[in-house]
């Protein structure tokens, strides 16, 4: 039976990355299509992409849990209670005990601060969410401990606000992997990466079968997860670039649930009896940097310029519609500090006498950087027509997800086009990526902020976005916040235009899809078919 069992699932991921026509999914078979060509790593320490979080939430716990059925107040995960000391650095967290790793290798406090550790040492992109507390590959040891198999402690290098402590702890940098599994993979001191890249050593409610970039990965079930067994044997994400194409499978039954539908294909869907459609405010932001290096787009009139030169409201009322949101703040709608000031519409005059001041009354060229995306790709378009109204001719240069984001991460783009979602929920999340930049030289390499994407340094905004972090009044630190995005909006290298509103269209027989609201991701294990 075990023999017959595998040789049919080997069958079901051939069929389905053939695109082989079904009548209907198994009933204890998840099938998604959606777009994960920004699949680069899928170890928990690398990993920093929207993909790649939606696969993390699946297969690896943290010390501190979200619930998928009440998203905001921070749940157990591996540690089942936590405290800070007096002196507001010490952290303590006691783990739950009887949890298992996909191997069968149980999970102690020693695979926490393995995980913690490795995740410094490493200094991939994401360790910035856990180095921001002081730890460094140095320091690592000494300040992240066990003090006994069950109790795990840390020490800061300063007083955070706890809450913002907790809150980077749900980060999939957080994830606790498998110590010894890892160990028995690592190659020329590498903790495992080479290996883990790949494969999977969480404990999560799923565990990975398959990867095929850019094609599929498939998920099975791990046991009897402790926050509630899946009701999906298997989960099968597959790449469908096309909107076309995703509405066509999701009709006909062979996927279940379609994620990148256009406003146009969900409209369409919508009068089909056996489909429905969800919507969910994402945390995800829509924005165009100008790189500062540029000469021409570090000119402030420039910056400014480029800001009135967006049509935000034409296009979520035309090809985003139901979609997106106009939203022209770093931190998302339902975040601690939002900010719903729109200051920025469509004015060419306006930009036309900009660009005058700055000496460019003719316009200029420049390279506009975006991800194959529909959307994406029809948002930069629309800047292409906005921006040659003032006389600026915008070249797209369009690659897959990996493609455009090594050239950002290098900082070798003109003006990137794209998204950004919170890596946890605290508002110092996208404070620290928009607006902290502490040390802008080439060879600081702190890919994960924005701002050094960018190349902007400003000193008065770093301040202030190091005290918005240690603030403890809630009442203070959101007004610390709101006045941080005014500074940008103001004078920041960043455009940024909308809110996702995601629309996730599924078969009727589809219940409990839960996309994660504006701190989260989605939620595989969750899923049930009737």
């Amino acid at each position: 039976m075990k023999k017959k069992a595998l040789f049919c699932a080997a069958s079901l991921v051939a069929m389905l990355s053939a695109g082989t026509v079904q009548a209907a999914t198994p009933a204890d078979i998840l099938v998604i299509a959606d777009k994960i060509d920004d699949l680069i790593s899928l170890d928990p320490a690398e990993l920093f992409e929207f993909s790649a979080y939606e696969y993390n939430n699946n297969v690896y716990d943290k010390l501190i849990a979200l619930d998928p059925n009440n998203l905001g107040p921070l749940k157990p995960g591996v540690a089942e209670s936590w405290k800070v000391a007096d002196d507001g650095v010490t952290y303590t967290f006691k783990i739950r005990k009887g949890l298992k790793f996909h191997s069968g290798n149980p999970i102690t406090a020693h695979d926490v601060v393995y995980s913690l550790r490795r995740a410094v040492k490493l200094k991939k992109t994401p360790s910035f969410i856990l180095t921001q507390f002081g730890f460094t590959p140095e320091n690592a040891d000494e300040k992240i401990k066990a003090l006994d198999d069950y109790t795990v402690q840390f020490v800061t290098n300063k007083p955070y606000a706890p809450s913002f402590v907790y809150n980077c702890l749900t980060a999939p940098i957080a994830s606790v992997v498998d110590s010894k599994l890892l160990k028995e993979h690592e190659k020329d001191g590498d903790f495992g990466n080479g290996w883990l890249k790949t494969r999977s050593a969480g404990s999560g409610a799923y565990k990975l079968r398959v990867w095929k970039p850019n094609e599929i990965y498939v998920l099975d079930r791990a046991g009897d997860y402790w926050r509630g067994k899946a009701a999906m044997k298997a989960v099968f994400v597959r790449h469908i670039e096309e909107s076309s194409s995703q509405r066509l499978l999701l009709e006909k039954g062979d996927v279940d649930i379609a994620r990148k539908l256009t406003p146009d294909d969900i409209a369409a869907v919508q009068k089909n009896p056996d489909i429905k459609v969800e919507s969910d405010l994402k945390g995800r932001v829509m924005y165009f940097a100008m790189n500062q290096k540029n000469k021409i787009l570090s000119n402030p009139k420039v910056v400014e310029a480029l800001k009135y030169l967006a049509d935000y409201e034409g296009m979520t009322k035309s090809f985003l519609r139901g979609q997106y949101i106009v939203h022209q703040a770093f931190l998302p709608l339902t975040y601690l500090g939002e900010l719903k000031d729109n200051p920025f519409s469509l004015n060419v005059d306006k930009a036309k006498a900009l660009l005058k001041e700055a000496g460019y009354p003719d316009g200029f060229p420049v390279k506009i950087y975006v991800r194959n995306a529909q959307d994406r790709l029809e948002i930069a378009q629309s800047l292409q027509n906005t921006f040659a109204r003032a006389g600026i001719k915008a070249e797209l240069v369009v690659g897959t997800g990996k493609q455009i984001l090594t050239q950002y991460r290098a900082r070798k783009h003109e003006i990137y086009l794209g998204a950004w979602g919170p890596d946890y929920p605290d508002p110092h999340t996208n404070a620290d990526s928009f607006a902290h930049n502490p040390d802008n030289r080439d060879e600081a390499k702190l890919t994960g902020k924005l701002a050094w994407r960018n190349s902007w340094y400003d000193p008065e905004v770093n301040k202030l976005t190091e005290a918005a972090v240690v603030e403890k009044d809630a009442a203070k630190r959101a007004e610390m916040y709101r006045e941080l995005q005014r500074k940008l909006q103001q004078r920041g290298p960043f455009a940024i235009m909308f809110q996702e509103i995601i629309q996730s269209a599924m078969r009727k027989n589809v219940s409990g899809f839960v996309t994660g609201g504006a701190i989260s991701q989605a939620y595989y294990w969750t899923v049930t078919k009737k």
